[in-house]
């Protein structure tokens, strides 16, 4: 292959990891994402404080293993509770995001690796702990402070939101690999009764009705094993098509609530990398720019009228 063939694909390549995007969609992920933390903190993984006051039952993960993190305390668990809070607030505003956003990726990643250090890594955070570390990667335009309707597009910022997309599929992905792993490379998932355990492990009304239909329960098992397959696709897909696939997960999540009462949260909030973001503004501007020309053109005793009629 030539030099001048290897180029185009190389490009391609490259600009599908940079794709130009908004600096305003980044902005809104700033906002949400770092809200979601702190009521992750309280919410789901909410018991880093507790293992600070029981230290002798913390078992360390990779991670913590390899950077030689202390064990928690009541001293740092607290501190790093209230550093959180703190540059969470912050960079929800989008003052100071660079500065607030450094602060809270590896202090989540602490909090992360503390309240999982029992055993059991819940995978729905993936997505969440990598958009903490790319967005700081981004530098808004004007100087202290990232905008809402910021329509300026740029490369740094298509390839955070990329790497959230592609953690937020990878969840998906990953979880089909151990599903197909842990039997011995073999598709045995699909047709066991590992939804009739789940339900029979967390009794809830619509899973125990189910429990009547195994043959439900197993045409589910297809279609989540088959969605989970197949969910790198999404990241190929352009509008409408994209917007399906996306709907396909959250009603996946939505019956995974229902179910067995598992919500998946954190990467369900992820989802939000793939939404235009950066058209909430332009388009309350040019809805609030329509009220108020229909105001204006609005008779003068109509108007009055209404008025009134309000008051």
């Amino acid at each position: 292959m030539s030099a001048t063939e290897v180029q185009p694909l190389t490009s391609r390549i490259a600009n599908w990891f940079t794709p130009k995007i908004a600096l305003a969609r980044v902005a809104w992920l700033r906002t949400v994402l770092y809200l979601f933390v702190i009521l992750d903190m309280h919410a789901f993984v909410r018991d880093t404080r507790l293992k600070g006051e029981h230290p002798g039952l913390y078992q360390p993960l990779l991670l913590a293993r390899i950077f030689d993190l202390p064990k928690p305390s009541v001293a740092n668990t607290t501190a790093l509770y209230v550093v959180l809070i703190v540059a969470c607030l912050v960079g929800a505003t989008n003052w100071f995001p660079r500065v607030a956003g450094w602060i809270v990726a590896p202090a989540f990643t602490w909090w992360v690796l503390i309240g999982m250090s029992d055993g059991k890594v819940d995978h729905d955070h993936l997505a969440l702990v990598i958009a903490l570390w790319v967005l700081p990667t981004v530098k808004s335009t004007v100087r202290g402070r990232a905008s809402y309707g910021d329509q300026t597009r740029s490369e740094a910022a298509g390839w955070a939101v990329r790497c959230v997309q592609i953690c937020v599929i990878a969840t998906y992905f990953l979880s089909w690999v151990a599903k197909v792993r842990s039997p011995g490379w073999k598709f045995t998932w699909p047709g066991s009764a590992v939804m009739t355990w789940a339900i029979v492990r967390r009794p809830h009304p619509v899973g125990e009705w189910l429990l009547h239909h195994p043959w439900m329960l197993h045409v589910m098992q297809w279609v989540g094993f088959i969605g989970e397959f197949c969910s790198p696709v999404i990241l190929w897909l352009k509008g409408r098509w994209q917007l399906l696939g996306a709907l396909f997960f959250l009603g996946f999540h939505v019956a995974n609530t229902a179910i067995l009462l598992i919500h998946f949260l954190p990467t369900v909030v992820c989802w939000l990398a793939f939404a235009p973001l950066e058209r909430i503004v332009p388009w309350w501007r040019r809805r609030s720019g329509r009220d108020a020309r229909e105001a204006e053109d609005q008779p003068e005793g109509s108007r009055q009228a209404e008025q009134q009629a309000g008051a």
